[in-house]
């Protein structure tokens, strides 16, 4: 009997200690953070304003073409969903626009949230984008 407490014992302890297979959230909010800062420098170097888009399903990124906002396709500012079991705490669309000399239209914190993880992205008037876990 004590043998069978002792391999419960053990395989919990094995369980808790894998890793999530979605990733940490941290690195969900890692990945989103460069993708906007590339999309920060895309607005600086093509010398047109870019923007990023966040709802709580995803996000994406528009650049500034002929008086009206087109989605950017390609890789890696596609727009992205968030990862499953990730909520995000966000109104229902919310954009901030980089212009050509990649400053923010507005300051923007963004909060990923996953169990009991939490990762924030911040969105800074200057254009620089943080992460913090």
């Amino acid at each position: 009997m004590i043998v069978v407490v002792v391999i419960a014992l053990a395989s919990a302890v094995a369980v808790l200690a894998l890793p999530d297979p979605r990733g940490r959230v941290l690195d969900e909010g890692a990945r989103f953070a460069v993708r906007v800062r590339a999309a920060r420098d895309g607005a600086i170097v093509e010398a047109r304003p870019t923007s990023v888009w966040v709802t709580p399903r995803g996000y994406g990124f528009d650049r500034w073409e002929a008086g009206r906002w087109i989605a950017i396709d390609d890789k890696p500012l596609r727009a992205t969903e968030w990862g499953r079991g990730t909520t995000v705490a966000v109104p229902e669309r919310s954009r901030v626009t980089f212009d050509t000399t990649g400053a923010a239209d507005r300051p923007v914190t963004i909060p990923l949230l996953r169990e009991r993880a939490r990762a924030t992205v911040t969105i800074y008037p200057d254009g620089t984008v943080n992460v913090d876990g």
